[in-house]
């Protein structure tokens, strides 16, 4: 698909902060490997053909032409985003190409991401470069969304309310967990999503203890708890909701004490969210409520993540989380309670963080 005129200038824009970031951190040029960050500044292929076959690198530089390097596959789809004079399409020796690419425009220095370099290409990169450990830089700047990224969230967050709001209709007693996610990725494609964000969690009674649940043959019965996790993605950008449902006739006195203890701490949490605010903070103020009720111990992973191209990015909103929430990040807030001998509750909502607090998608 061509790229619009608008949105060229929303990735020029993106390079250009990048390019700031690197004067400060005095590096000549950035080695962009990752898929999503490659995405994030180019528009070129959100994803990798599979975890170790990369479809191209981009380098952004200091004060020069930015290049991007893919393989011939993919010549027509750079070439309706990128101009071919700072194009280079390689074969089987990548790394010479892009060297003599790039040393051909005076760049003999690389940063890259350690954690996105294998150490097989840092060793051929090294035969040509100087290079740099600099990660996190791209990252740095996907934290805070753009106003066109908070609405595209919204859209995919909608789609996602409205698939919650069907399923209790689709987790009737005799389905199994394997069952029931195939009928959500199914309601969220005939929706229109490009794909699931993430494959779908179900839970039923005691697997729910198991907050990343695969789902299998236990099926749904007559008064059961059924958790559900799943999200979709929506012209590429994510999201991400959990809703633990009861199937059957009146809740049980657990189930319900339960989910009121977990959304009161989702409650304390979004109140604490504000810029300004430590991001650890939030994880506390959801941690006092579990602590005050006596079941902190069953609170066993962090209280939420960063959402946008990627399902969980940065921040992470852990006790050990560093930083400060800033107007324009958005997340996921998602406490639980887990017991492996009974099941689980987890409740998940995706928020913008505001000038005075966080919203709701």
């Amino acid at each position: 698909m061509d790229v619009s005129a608008t949105d060229r200038i929303l990735y020029e824009n993106r390079r250009e902060r990048l390019k700031a970031l690197l004067a400060a951190e005095g590096l000549p040029a950035l080695l962009v490997s990752y898929p999503a960050n490659r995405f994030y500044l180019s528009g070129f292929e959100l994803f990798d053909s599979q975890c170790n076959e990369s479809v191209g690198w981009l380098v952004v530089t200091q004060s020069g032409p930015d290049a991007l390097f893919t393989d011939a596959r993919f010549t027509d789809a750079a070439l309706r985003l990128w101009p071919q004079e700072d194009l280079c399409i390689y074969g089987a020796g990548r790394h010479a190409a892009l060297a003599e690419f790039l040393k051909g425009r005076g760049v003999s220095a690389l940063g890259f991401d350690p954690k996105a370099v294998s150490v097989y290409d840092h060793e051929a990169l090294r035969e040509h470069f100087g290079l740099t450990p600099a990660g996190g830089l791209v990252e740095r700047l996907r934290l805070v969304k753009e106003p066109g990224e908070i609405e595209l969230l919204r859209a995919a967050c909608g789609l996602n309310h409205r698939i919650m709001r069907a399923l209790p209709d689709v987790l009737v007693p005799g389905l199994t967990e394997a069952e029931a996610a195939w009928q959500i990725e199914r309601l969220f494609r005939e929706a229109g999503a490009e794909s699931l964000s993430f494959p779908s969690i179900v839970g039923v009674d005691r697997n729910a203890a198991l907050p990343h649940a695969i789902p299998g043959d236990t099926r749904i019965s007559r008064d059961c708890l059924v958790l559900v996790d799943a999200g979709c993605r929506l012209n590429g950008y994510c999201s991400d909701q959990t809703r633990t449902f009861w199937v059957g006739r009146e809740p049980s006195e657990r189930f319900r004490e339960t989910k009121r203890l977990v959304i009161a701490a989702q409650k304390a949490a979004l109140e604490a969210i504000k810029p300004g605010v430590r991001m650890a903070e939030a994880y506390a103020a959801a941690r006092r409520v579990f602590e005050d009720a006596g079941v902190a111990n069953q609170f066993t992973h962090s209280l939420g993540h960063g959402i946008g191209l990627e399902t969980h990015e940065g921040p992470s909103l852990s006790p050990r989380a560093e930083g400060e929430f800033r107007p324009g990040m958005v997340l996921t807030v998602e406490p639980g309670l887990y017991d492996a001998a009974w099941g689980g509750v987890r409740w998940e909502y995706m928020v913008v963080v505001t000038d005075e607090g966080c919203k709701a998608l």
